[in-house]
């Protein structure tokens, strides 16, 4: 089975606390599109874009409305991503990605994560070469080869398409994520994406050793408990 099998596992295999953290994520992210733009989907594709990422993560209805209506408020928080790059316990690899107001806290508190765990922050670049940035779908369905004319059809820039237990696991550029969806639903109807999500894939995956997993936990667990965190990816296998 290839990279994208491994990672549509993991992101359907969340704890409640991951998911708790990617409520708090989208809900940000939603509250910034409605705010950067005209708080209606219907008007305002960025947004539109970001719900439809939301709903495949099982983000429910309250909280999406909850940071549209806030944006209409016309609350004054701000935020703005940044993304660190760094080594974890053993050979582990992490991209951190995040949405602050504060970039001096946020270094700080993503810092820690790695000192703590017997890893390393480094500087930008020095990680992610390791990595494809992709857009990923997954959705029930058994026909390869028809899924993969519907999108080349649509000049979607494909990258590698699988099938594994029934599911389709579509790979392409991140400008082409959502064009895939729309071609998609297009062709077969209102379709369950199991993951709808722009992300990054290693080229090769480690496995921790019994003796780096309890720092490798560690530094899972502090990172998921930092506010600022969205989303971070790592090369390890067995891990989240």
């Amino acid at each position: 089975m290839g990279r994208a099998f491994e990672v549509r596992k993991a992101s359907m295999a969340k704890t409640a606390a991951a998911k708790t953290k990617v409520y708090s994520r989208y809900g940000k992210e939603i509250y910034m599109a409605a705010k950067a733009g005209v708080p209606d989907p219907e008007m305002n594709t960025g947004l539109k874009r970001i719900i439809d990422e939301a709903r495949a993560k099982q983000v429910p209805a309250d909280v999406i409305n909850r940071a549209i209506e806030k944006a209409k408020g016309g609350s004054e928080e701000n935020y703005h991503a940044v993304t660190y790059e760094g080594f974890g316990p053993g050979s582990a690899s992490f991209i951190v990605e995040c949405l602050t107001d504060n970039d001096n806290r946020t270094y700080s508190e993503v810092r820690n994560c790695f000192t703590k765990s017997k890893g390393k922050i480094g500087v930008n670049g020095s990680v992610v070469h390791g990595y494809d940035h992709v857009g990923l779908l997954s959705f029930k369905h058994n026909d390869e080869e028809a899924i993969m004319e519907i999108l080349l059809e649509h000049e979607v820039d494909l990258q590698d398409i699988e099938l594994e237990e029934d599911s389709i696991t579509v790979t392409v550029d991140p400008t082409s994520l959502h064009k895939a969806k729309e071609a998609i639903e297009e062709a077969l109807g209102e379709t369950t994406f199991d993951v709808l999500e722009i992300t990054y894939l290693p080229h090769e995956y480690v496995t921790m050793s019994e003796e780096d997993m309890p720092n490798y936990e560690k530094m899972i667990k502090m990172l998921d408990e930092v506010e600022d965190v969205q989303n971070y990816y790592h090369n390890v296998e067995s891990g989240e």
